[in-house]
């Protein structure tokens, strides 16, 4: 399972924004926003880690809400309610990552009700 992100107390990094990849650039192999383009190895390494950051923020915040979905479909109190095998099922996950992810959602939603 990926580590969580930081707890909703503590600040957040904000990473560099993703810049819009046109139709046409995303359907060349070689194109990658724009990074086979900068010739000065400095600048290069700079983006590359600021979209590497970037990606990592976008990839955490991405699986907070798989953990937060996950908790709100095996919600006992929901007459529509899913099994952890039918939410991994969903997910392509096992199902014990699955049932790690529920209580990992579980948390990151009580967190959320107590900061209020």
């Amino acid at each position: 399972m990926a580590e969580p992100t930081p707890r909703r107390n503590e600040p957040r990094l904000r990473p560099a924004p993703l810049l819009f990849e046109p139709a046409e650039a995303a359907s060349d192999p070689e194109h990658f926003f724009d990074l086979e383009s900068i010739d000065d190895p400095r600048a290069l390494l700079a983006r590359a880690t600021e979209l590497t950051l970037a990606f990592r923020a976008a990839a955490d915040r991405a699986v907070e809400f798989q953990a937060m979905a996950a908790a709100q479909l095996a919600d006992p109190r929901r007459f529509d309610r899913l099994t952890t095998a039918d939410i991994a099922e969903r997910a392509e996950w096992t199902e014990d990552y699955a049932k790690k992810m529920v209580e990992f959602g579980r948390d990151l939603m009580r967190g959320d009700a107590e900061s209020r």
